[in-house]
C-alpha cells in the first residue's frame, strides 16, 4: 500500500486483523504499519499516539453495537414493544460476539477498559437511545414517569448483567433468559401506565 491511499479506515482494519493476531499487550502501531506495509509515521499522522489508535478501534467497534440499536430507538411503534426490541437485540448482538469470535470479544473487552472515555461515550449513546424510547412511551400514554432519562439509566442499570461484558460467562447459563424475563416484567411494572 501506498502512504498516498492509507486511510484512517485502512488503518483500523489492519489495527483489528493485528489484534486478533497478538492481543492487545502485544500489539504495537509498529506491528500495524507492518501490516499495512507502511512506515509507522505514517499511522501517526492519523492517530498521534497508540491510546489514540486504540480508542478508535474500540469506538469503531462499541459502534458496531450502537448502530442497529440506534435503528430500533427511532422505529415508529410502540414504546413497550420497541424498548423489549432494544434489549433483545442488545442482548443477542453480545452474545453473538461472544460466541462467534470469543478470543476478539475477549480482546475488545480489554481494549475497551483501558479506553474509559469512550466506553462512556458509549454508554451515554445507549441510554440517550432508551431515553428517547422511554420519552416516547410517556408521550403516547404507556410509560409515567417522572424522569425519562433516570428511568432510562436505571433500566439500563438493572438489565447489566444480561449485557456487560464482565458477565459473558454468565449469558449461556440454563435459566438466563427466565432471569432476564423475570426482570423485565419487573422493571415494565415500574414504568407502565397503571389502569
Amino acid at each position: 500500500m501506498t502512504e498516498a491511499v492509507l486511510t484512517a479506515d485502512r488503518i483500523l482494519e489492519a489495527a483489528e486483523q493485528v489484534l486478533r493476531r497478538f492481543g492487545p499487550a502485544k500489539t504495537t502501531v509498529v506491528d500495524v504499519a507492518r501490516a499495512l506495509n507502511v512506515s509507522h509515521g505514517s499511522i501517526y499522522r492519523h492517530f498521534p499516539s497508540k491510546a489514540a489508535l486504540r480508542d478508535a478501534v474500540a469506538q469503531r467497534w462499541l459502534h458496531r453495537v450502537s448502530a442497529p440499536l440506534q435503528a430500533i430507538a427511532a422505529q415508529q411503534a410502540p414504546a413497550p414493544a420497541r424498548l423489549k426490541k432494544w434489549f433483545d437485540a442488545l442482548i443477542a448482538i453480545k452474545r453473538r460476539k461472544v460466541l462467534d469470535d470469543p478470543e476478539l470479544f475477549a480482546t475488545y473487552h480489554r481494549i475497551a477498559e483501558q479506553a474509559g472515555d469512550v466506553v462512556d461515550a458509549h454508554v451515554h449513546e445507549l441510554v440517550t437511545q432508551l431515553t428517547q424510547i422511554i420519552e416516547d412511551g410517556v408521550r403516547e400514554g404507556s410509560f409515567v414517569v417522572a424522569d425519562p432519562r433516570a428511568s432510562a439509566a436505571a433500566v439500563f442499570q438493572a438489565t447489566l448483567r444480561f449485557h456487560h461484558p464482565v458477565h459473558a460467562g454468565e449469558w449461556l447459563k440454563p435459566g438466563i433468559d427466565e432471569d432476564f424475563a423475570t426482570l423485565w416484567q419487573l422493571l415494565m411494572s415500574g414504568l407502565m401506565k397503571r389502569p
